[in-house]
């Protein structure tokens, strides 16, 4: 039988068995692709299957699904979820017509929105594939996604950051003095988010408490949560723990989730249990989820699907449960999925890219491990571009170094640098916080107070005595 996807390029021609082996030849060269054995064999066959993804008419992604409607519950919410009506205004294209369309100055912010439940995570992981760097930024820019708790993330002209003060003991004054840090830079209008190091109900909700009582007792609008595993948070809501986001890691397979021990259904019952809380104040968008590429890979579940797709799945599964927050963690997983600094940026761009286009409100942990070809001067590259594509937040650690996941991302005088050369603000309601508490003393120039606000002197005087 002939194959649907040949490619005929002077006297020889190139034959690709199916979509999802189009699919993985025409994706730019990264690790993982390689490790699975599905990334082209060569520049020019990586090419000319771009070539030929370009001529795909985006139905054959509603006809030939890359992972089989009977085994894949991802799948099956993709399909059975998609809206033929948004559809309708981009049915007729081809792969290269919807790169034209979206590049379009007449596909606004809201034609996209519009548009969007039209695409699916295949269509955008495929349009991907074909343009350039600076394209995934035109368009991202343009697609923005606003979502709200106890303020709003995600409105133009803004950048907002995740506080993140992991310690490798979970010493609470550590931790503590970590938070105080990054609020005096401006961090923490995403959420405050700890990935504790020891992981159980316990140890959650000692940590949950603790992020509540900062969060209560100087007024700050912003949103806590506690990375475990989604059940963990489930059983802590039933115990009466102050749950503000639920967290689950998820990826784009069913398998990649069994693996991580949960399916749609439970995240259905945890977005259930936390919106019975109504602890949002402007907004119940209650749920937090990570990625990654090569997540799917990594647990043997990825169907012979190269790993940018399975990380576009991702974010259907995503969707499903409006979140507040989305981040690849794109770096995290290591060199094997993504092997230098080029690949990080290019994969970083990518998962922007294809979740904001999917309507989710993408943020990035631009980050990469010890044993890769990467450096800060990847990462600094990286939160630049981000931050001109309207990415929704980033990540802050002290020193962007997290002693407690052994990773390098990025610092909390890294967000105050992207705020300053590109004039982005934080949250609003977190925005009008700072003022209130003199973080600032200019804050229209992002220039920090030299001293210590008075809110904040009394209770450090308090921890420095405590560790002495």
């Amino acid at each position: 039988m002939t194959s649907p996807y040949r490619y005929n390029l002077g006297n020889r021609t190139y034959s690709f068995k199916n979509l999802a082996e189009l699919m993985a030849k025409a994706t730019p060269k990264r690790s993982g692709d390689v490790l699975a054995q599905v990334a082209a064999s060569s520049s020019q066959e990586r090419v000319v299957a771009q070539m030929k993804l370009a001529e795909v008419p985006l139905k054959t992604f509603l006809n030939e699904a890359l992972i089989p409607y009977e085994e894949d519950e991802i799948t099956r919410l993709i399909l059975d979820e998609h809206d033929k009506e948004a559809f309708s205004c981009i049915s007729h294209m081809t792969v290269g017509d919807f790169r034209n369309w979206l590049l379009s100055d007449e596909t606004t912010t809201e034609v996209i929105h519009k548009a969007q439940d039209g695409f699916t995570p295949e269509m955008i992981a495929a349009v991907s594939k074909i343009m350039r760097n600076q394209e995934l930024i035109l368009v991202a820019k343009k697609a923005k996604v606003v979502k709200s708790f106890r303020n709003t993330i995600g409105l133009d002209g803004r950048l907002s950051t995740r506080l993140q003060p992991n310690h490798p003991t979970d010493d609470v004054v550590g931790i503590a003095a970590s938070i105080l840090d990054g609020l005096l830079y401006a961090n923490g209008d995403a959420v405050i988010g700890i990935n504790p190091a020891t992981d159980n109900i316990s140890q959650a909700t000692k940590l949950l408490k603790l992020m509540d009582e900062v969060i209560q007792k100087y007024e700050i609008p912003t949103q806590s949560c506690v990375l475990t595993h989604v059940t963990n948070t489930i059983e802590c809501i039933e115990n009466g723990a102050p749950v503000d986001l639920v967290f689950q890691s998820i990826g784009g397979t069913q398998a990649t989730n069994s693996s991580f021990g949960f399916n749609l259904n439970t995240l259905k019952e945890a977005q259930d249990a936390a919106l019975c809380l109504k602890r949002g104040t402007v907004g119940n968008s209650v749920m937090y989820f990570e990625t990654g590429q090569g997540s799917s890979l990594s647990a043997n579940a990825h169907h012979n699907v190269d790993q940018q797709t399975c990380e576009a799945r991702a974010y259907a599964v995503a969707k499903k449960f409006d979140p507040l927050l989305v981040n690849t963690v794109v770096g995290f997983i290591g060199p094997e999925y993504l092997y230098d600094g080029k690949e990080i940026t290019r994969a970083g761009l990518e998962d922007h890219f294809c979740g904001k286009l999917l309507g989710v409100p993408m943020g990035c942990d631009i980050c990469y491990t010890n044993h890769a070809q990467a450096d800060q001067n990847d990462m600094d590259d990286l939160l630049t571009l981000l931050s001109v594509a309207g990415c929704n937040f980033i990540i802050g650690v002290p020193g962007a170094d997290d002693i407690m996941l052994n990773y390098q991302s990025t610092s909390f005088h890294d967000a105050l640098y992207a705020r300053k050369v590109l004039g982005l603000k934080p949250a609003p309601e977190f925005e009008q916080w700072l003022e209130k508490m003199d973080i600032f003393s200019d804050m229209k120039n992002f220039i920090l107070n030299k001293k210590m606000p008075l809110a904040f002197s009394k209770p450090l005087n308090n921890l420095i005595g405590v560790s002495a």
